[in-house]
């Protein structure tokens, strides 16, 4: 159906928010305040009952604002032309995913083969928030969930570094007379700097490392003196692992794989409480012994080592998070719904390189070196 609106012509887009369903996660893809914006423009909007209420908005704000409430998971794939999600599919939605539909959520298909062969085998179009990126190379929907996990890194590693939960009982920002705690960082990005600020804050002893030397000056300029960078190395990782108390895994190659950093023999050479904290686990981690973790259950130990590994760290904090995604997701849905994702994607390139599987074909290379033995097809 093709309707005129302020000298538009626009598609009527039927659009699918589900309940996520990966296991403590509480953020929904599209607030009341979104649902408005889009039926504004004449989009209809499918809710599934319940979706918003783990980040604070219930059923009947979505209601007033225009939304369809549906009963079910099944019921809100059944009806989307459009899905918006803020977490991959899990196995259960897989068999929901039709022939061209298009999917728009976080994927990190390199982190994992089994959904991204689901995804090949569904023929839908998956458009990854985490690849959008402007011609700077910046990544506007993967910021503000880099903000909160950058910030959470540091919160959740405070407390693990307590001495009940196995940590090394060291208060990060010391007292009078007693030197503060020091923080490893990994990766001087948007999640290194947000974590840099909030240890900072505290008052531990912060030191980065990254292999970019502009975003080390950066770091240097902005950064208060307790907070010092140096470049990059296997010897300076192994340098400063023996005497931090706590290490942030934050560095992140666009649609790839994280590279590991620190192997499962390095933690030998910490001392025994150390916390490490890998807010790249989505993207496989950047640690030898990560494995995915959840809020549930946040930790496990290796070699003494505490280690936090939870895949949706902002899902604690679903409020926050769910307001911040979706300020910068709501344009592109926008974009998407009013003119197809064919002409969104052609007209608007930051959209364009979002699009990771598109009916069956792979898109991108990172994921076709993730897994070798996927074709791959350039657009």
């Amino acid at each position: 159906m093709i309707i005129f609106a302020e000298n538009l012509i626009k598609t009527v887009m039927k659009i699918g928010v589900p309940k996520e369903m990966k296991n403590g996660e509480n953020r929904v893809a599209l607030t009341p305040g979104g649902v408005y914006e889009l039926v504004n423009y004449g989009h209809e909007v499918f809710i599934q009952e319940s979706a918003g209420e783990g980040s604070g908005f219930p059923d009947e704000d979505y209601r007033e604002a225009g939304a369809i409430m549906l009963p079910s998971l099944e019921a809100v794939y059944a009806m989307g032309e459009l899905i918006v999600k803020v977490k991959e599919p899990i196995p259960v939605e897989y068999p929901l995913i039709k022939r061209n539909q298009i999917i728009f959520t976080y994927f990190h298909f390199a982190s994992s083969e089994s959904l991204t062969r689901a995804m090949i085998a569904s023929k839908a179009v998956c458009i990854a928030y985490e690849t959008v990126s402007d011609a700077d190379g910046s990544l506007p929907l993967l910021t503000p969930m880099s903000e909160v996990a950058g910030r959470m890194a540091i919160q959740q590693g405070a407390k693990y570094l307590e001495k009940p939960v196995k940590g090394r009982g060291v208060l990060l920002g010391g007292v009078p007379g007693v030197p503060p705690g020091r923080v490893l960082i990994l990766g001087a990005g948007v999640v290194g700097v947000q974590a840099a600020k909030m240890a900072a804050g505290l008052g531990a002893h912060v030191t980065m490392l990254d292999i970019n030397m502009k975003r080390l000056r950066y770091i240097n300029d902005v950064m208060p003196p307790h907070v010092v960078t140096e470049f990059s190395s296997v010897y300076n990782i192994r340098k400063h692992i023996k005497t931090h108390d706590l290490i942030i895994g934050a560095v992140l190659i666009p649609g790839a794989r994280a590279p590991r950093l620190i192997t499962r023999a390095m933690l030998k050479e910490m001392r025994p409480g150390t916390v490490m904290v890998d807010v790249a686990v989505d993207q496989g981690g950047c640690f030898e012994t990560t494995r995915p973790t959840t809020h549930e259950e946040p930790t496990y130990i290796i070699n003494d080592i505490v280690h936090y590994c939870v895949t949706n760290m902002p899902g604690a904090v679903p409020y926050t998070s769910t307001l911040a995604l979706t300020n910068v997701t709501l344009p592109y849905i926008i974009k998407l719904a009013n003119l197809g994702w064919e002409t969104a994607c052609r007209e608007y390139p930051d959209l364009g390189r979002g699009l990771n599987i598109v009916k069956g074909d792979v898109m991108i290379d990172e994921i076709h070196e993730a897994f070798q033995s996927l074709s791959l097809i350039h657009i």
